[in-house]
């Protein structure tokens, strides 16, 4: 099973930018569906963004136009950029990898240990 290990949270201010990175240690990266989910302590996990095997993208309402999703195969990474950040865009960041199309967190098998953004207002 591949082991996913994100990277490039941080601290910053309201309106800032960041790019996290997600790299997938295993053969498979081509051929899964990769995802980005986040968390707030107390609250259920919920979906960001997707991103395809054909390239195919689909972000969740709060975050479309800001946050962009891809993938480079050659690195076997995920990034999620993440523009005009916002308080409420403070969470733990997570990426996972499935064999589906879905924005559902119990049909991602493989995640990564997350990595955390925090937005200041």
């Amino acid at each position: 099973q591949a082991q996913l290990v994100e990277s490039g949270g941080g601290l910053v201010q309201t309106g800032d930018s960041l790019r996290l990175s997600c790299v997938h240690s295993g053969r498979t990266f081509g051929r899964d569906i990769m995802a980005w989910f986040r968390q707030v302590p107390g609250k259920d996990r919920e979906f960001v963004a997707v991103s395809g095997i054909a390239g195919g993208e689909y972000y969740a309402d709060a975050v479309k136009g800001r946050f962009t999703v891809s993938r480079d195969d050659a690195r076997t990474t995920l990034y999620l950029q993440m523009n005009r950040l916002k308080p409420e865009d403070t969470a733990m960041y997570y990426c996972a990898a499935s064999k589906r199309w879905t924005t559902q967190v119990n049909e991602y098998p493989t995640w990564g240990q997350g990595t955390q953004v925090t937005v200041s207002s």
